[in-house]
């Protein structure tokens, strides 16, 4: 197991048998944007209140990241929680986001290879609004009405839902696709859970153990070898 937000555990990652890379994308005093899952350092800094030259050797660059994940396809999970130091109610901080997102696809990451996150749907707006060709997908957590959060996500324009494992059924995935949207869970480390959700139809599943999710695909997959012998 690899720290996670690290570009250890990206390029483990990728050894291990990972087709994309979830990853969380704050930003830094001098307006650096890093990644980092928690708006606090361990030693109590909030990252916000930090120049990136202060940070701990362990805390990439969203542009360093990318650059490890390659040729995986990179979920960017923007946040911006209410209540946290580095909350930004008018998105400013989407800009830098997006300003690193294009300078890779200049680099040559394809388009099609990011994806864009976020439980802030003020965030996932204004990133439709400010650049409509990126994908985009709708975080949940709480367990609410699936015929709702499907339109909902519809008519915003998302690509994608992440729901929150214990919420998702079949009736949410069956909606989902209908509606021509992919359905990715998020996280689920049990071989049986995975291969449940796989069963279901979900088209991706956060996991911390992508080779324990490689043998589940495998295994299905053999399995279904064997009955059409």
């Amino acid at each position: 197991m690899r720290r996670e937000n690290t570009l250890e555990a990206f390029t483990h990652a990728r050894v291990l048998g990972a087709d994309m890379v979830e990853l969380d994308a704050r930003r830094t005093r001098d307006g650096v944007v890093v990644v980092h899952h928690d708006a606090h350092l361990p030693d109590g800094r909030a990252l916000v209140a930090c120049d990136s030259s202060s940070l701990p050797p362990h805390v990439p660059t969203l542009a360093a990241a990318l650059a490890a994940c390659a040729p995986m396809q990179v979920n960017v999970e923007i946040k911006n929680g209410v209540g946290e130091p580095d909350h930004d109610p008018h998105g400013d901080h989407l800009d830098a986001v997006l300003a690193v997102l294009d300078e890779a696809i200049g680099a040559g990451t394809p388009r099609r290879a990011l994806l864009v996150s976020s439980f802030d749907r003020a965030t996932l707006v204004r990133t439709r609004a400010r650049a409509p060709r990126l994908a985009t997908a709708l975080l949940t957590y709480d367990r609410i009405d699936a015929h709702a959060l499907v339109q909902h996500a519809v008519d915003e324009g998302h690509a994608a839902l992440h729901p929150f494992d214990p919420t998702v059924d079949a009736m949410l995935v069956e909606l989902a696709h209908a509606a021509g949207l992919a359905v990715n869970v998020w996280t689920v480390d049990d071989a049986a859970r995975i291969a449940a959700l796989v069963a279901l139809g979900v088209d991706g599943v956060c996991t911390n153990v992508p080779d324990v999710a490689r043998r589940v695909l495998e295994d299905r997959a053999r399995a279904r070898g064997s009955r059409g012998r």
